[in-house]
C-alpha cells in the first residue's frame, strides 16, 4: 500500500479541488460569474483548437488500427484478455458514457428539433429540423467521442504492458532532462487528476438532476438543493461501498446489470413505440452521418456568429477531454491483453453503434410522438430538460414502472462511474498502485460528490458545463504529446524489428554459404 504522505500530486490536486469546493459554497453567486466569464474566453479562443484535436484523434486511431502496427499486442505477445466481450463493453459503457447517454438521448434530439443549429436556415419544427436533430445527436455520440477515450487508454495500456511502465499519464510522457522529470511528472498527473474530478463531476452533477428531474415529474417530488444533496448523499454511500469490493467484483457485476438493463429497456420501447419509424431514422441519420461526416467535424460559425457550435460540440469534445484520464486509465486497466486493432475497433465502433440506436429509440419515438401525435414534448423539454426521458415514458404503457426502472438505470450508471472514478484517481495519487488505499477512494470519492453539488447550486447545467471545459484544454495538448510519444515508440520498435529480420536473414544466408564453400 503506498502512502500519499510524500506524494504531492495527491496534495496539491486535493488541495485545488477543496479550495474550488470552498469558493463555490462560500459565494455561489460570485463563483458562478466567474466560470461563465472562463466558459466564454475559453470557448471564444480556443473551439477551434477542440475541434482540430478530436479528428486527429480519429485519425490517429485509424491509422494504428488499420496499418502495420494493428497485430501489436497490449501485453506479452501470448497474453489474452482477462474479461469477455459482452463485461468488456459493459464496462466500457458503465465507465466511459452511460448517464450521459440517458440524460442526452430524449433531451439532445428534441433540443435541436426545436432550436436548430446556426447557419443551416432551417425553421424549428420542421422535418428538416428533425433529420438534422438526429444526424448531430449521432455526431456527438459518436466516432469523435469515443476517440478520445480510445486514445488515452491505448497509450496508456501500450507503455503500461508493453513497456513495463507505471499506470500513470506521465508513464507515455518523456522528457530529456532527468533535473526536469520530477516536476513534469508532477504536473501533468495533477492536471489530469483536476480534469479527471471535473468531468466525473459534470455527469455526477447531471445524474442527480435528472434523478431529480424524474422524482418530479413522477411524484412531484421537490426539485431544490436539499433534495438533490440528499440524492448526492446516498450515491455517494453506495459508491463507496461498492469501491470496497473491488474492480473484479462490484463494477463488474454493476456493468452487467447496467448493460442488461439498459438493452431491456431500449428493447421495450423499440417495439412499443414506432418501430419502423425508428429503424428508418436510424438508417436515414447513419447515412446522414456518414455522408456529412467532414462538413460536421470542422463546423464552426465564423461569419454568422452565435453559440451553438460552442455549447454543444464544443462542450461535448471539451467534456470527454476532461473525462479521458479516468475513462482512459479505466480502458486500459480493462483491455490488458487485446491488440491494437482490437481495442481500437472495439471501443471505437461498438459504443457508437449502441449509442447511435439508443438515440433512435429514445429520441426517434420523441419525435415520432412530437411530430405526429401531438404530443408537445419539444417544449416539455424546452422547459425541464432534465425531465425529457420521463416525459417521453410517460406516452408508453406501463409508464410508471418504466421511469423506475430508468431511475434505477441511472443510479446504477452514477455507482459505477463514480466507483471507476475513485479507484482510478486512487491509482493516479498512489504513485500508479494497482490497490489503492481505500483512505484515498474515500477522499476522493467525497470531493467528487462536494464539487458536483457546489456546481449545481451555483450555477446548476451551465457550472458543470463550464468546470468540465475549462479543466480539458491543458490535458487536450497533453493527449497530443501522448500520441507522439505513442507512435515515436512504435516506429522504433518496428525498424527494430525489421533490423533483427534482416540480421537473421544475413545470418542464415552466411551460414548457408560457408557451409557451400565447405562442401
Amino acid at each position: 500500500m503506498n502512502s500519499n504522505g510524500k506524494n504531492p500530486v495527491f496534495w496539491i490536486s486535493a488541495f485545488v479541488i477543496t479550495f474550488i469546493v470552498i469558493c463555490g459554497a462560500s459565494d455561489p453567486k460570485g463563483f458562478a460569474k466567474l466560470a461563465e466569464m472562463v466558459f466564454s474566453f475559453t470557448t471564444n479562443a480556443f473551439g477551434w483548437f477542440y475541434l482540430i484535436a478530436v479528428i486527429f484523434f480519429v485519425i490517429f486511431c485509424f491509422y494504428l488500427a488499420i496499418g502495420k502496427y494493428g497485430k501489436v499486442r497490449l501485453g506479452q505477445q501470448d497474453e489474452r484478455p482477462k474479461y469477455s466481450y459482452f463485461t468488456w463493453i459493459g464496462m466500457l459503457f458503465s465507465a466511459g458514457f452511460g448517464v450521459g447517454l440517458v440524460f442526452w438521448g430524449v433531451a439532445e434530439p428534441m433540443t435541436h428539433f426545436s432550436t436548430p443549429p446556426l447557419g443551416f436556415e432551417i425553421q424549428g419544427g420542421s422535418e428538416e429540423a428533425a433529420r438534422t436533430a438526429m444526424r448531430y445527436s449521432f455526431f456527438h455520440w459518436g466516432i469523435h467521442q469515443w476517440s478520445v477515450f480510445t486514445v488515452v487508454g491505448l497509450v496508456m495500456a501500450y507503455f503500461q504492458y508493453k513497456k513495463g511502465r507505471g499506470a500513470l499519464i506521465s508513464s507515455t510522457m518523456t522528457l530529456n532532462k532527468p533535473q526536469k522529470k520530477a516536476t513534469w511528472k508532477t504536473t501533468v498527473n495533477t492536471l489530469a487528476v483536476i480534469a479527471t474530478v471535473m468531468g466525473v463531476a459534470t455527469s455526477l452533477g447531471m445524474g442527480i438532476l435528472q434523478i431529480n428531474g424524474g422524482l418530479n415529474y413522477m411524484y412531484d417530488v421537490p426539485q431544490n438543493a436539499a433534495i438533490q444533496l440528499a440524492i448526492t448523499g446516498i450515491m455517494l454511500v453506495l459508491y463507496l461501498i461498492s469501491s470496497t469490493t473491488g474492480l473484479d467484483r462490484g463494477i463488474k457485476y454493476l456493468s452487467n446489470v447496467n448493460l442488461i438493463v439498459a438493452l431491456a429497456l431500449m428493447i421495450f420501447v423499440l417495439f412499443l413505440g414506432p418501430t419502423v419509424f425508428i429503424f428508418e431514422s436510424f438508417t436515414l441519420g447513419v447515412g446522414d452521418y456518414v455522408q456529412k461526416f467532414i462538413q460536421m467535424s470542422f463546423y464552426m460559425t465564423p461569419y454568422e456568429g452565435g453559440s451553438w457550435v460552442k455549447d454543444w460540440t464544443i462542450f461535448y469534445w471539451a467534456w470527454v477531454i476532461a473525462w479521458s484520464p479516468f475513462v482512459g486509465s479505466f480502458v486500459a486497466r480493462i483491455s490488458r491483453g487485446r491488440t491494437i486493432r482490437e481495442m481500437v475497433f472495439g471501443v471505437l465502433i461498438v459504443p457508437p453503434f449502441i449509442a447511435m440506436v439508443w438515440i433512435s429509440v429514445f429520441g426517434g419515438a420523441a419525435l415520432h410522438m412530437d411530430m405526429f401525435n401531438n404530443v408537445p414534448l419539444a417544449g416539455a423539454v424546452n422547459d425541464d430538460v432534465t425531465s425529457a426521458l420521463f416525459a417521453t415514458l410517460e406516452q408508453f404503457p406501463f409508464a410508471t414502472l418504466l421511469s423506475s426502472l430508468s431511475i434505477f438505470l441511472i443510479s446504477v450508471f452514477l455507482v459505477t462511474s463514480a466507483d471507476s472514478a475513485t479507484f482510478v484517481l486512487g491509482m493516479m495519487t498512489s504513485k500508479g498502485s494497482m490497490n489503492p488505499p481505500l483512505a484515498t477512494k474515500i477522499v476522493w470519492g467525497t470531493l467528487i460528490a462536494a464539487i458536483s453539488v457546489v456546481l449545481i447550486i451555483s450555477s446548476g447545467l451551465q457550472g458543470l458545463q463550464t468546470a468540465s471545459l475549462t479543466a480539458a484544454l491543458p490535458f487536450a495538448i497533453i493527449m497530443i504529446m501522448m500520441c507522439v510519444n505513442m507512435f515515436t515508440s512504435l516506429r522504433r520498435d518496428h525498424q527494430a524489428e525489421v533490423r533483427a529480420r534482416e540480421q537473421a536473414i544475413f545470418n542464415v544466408t552466411s551460414e548457408q554459404m560457408a557451409t557451400t564453400r565447405d562442401e
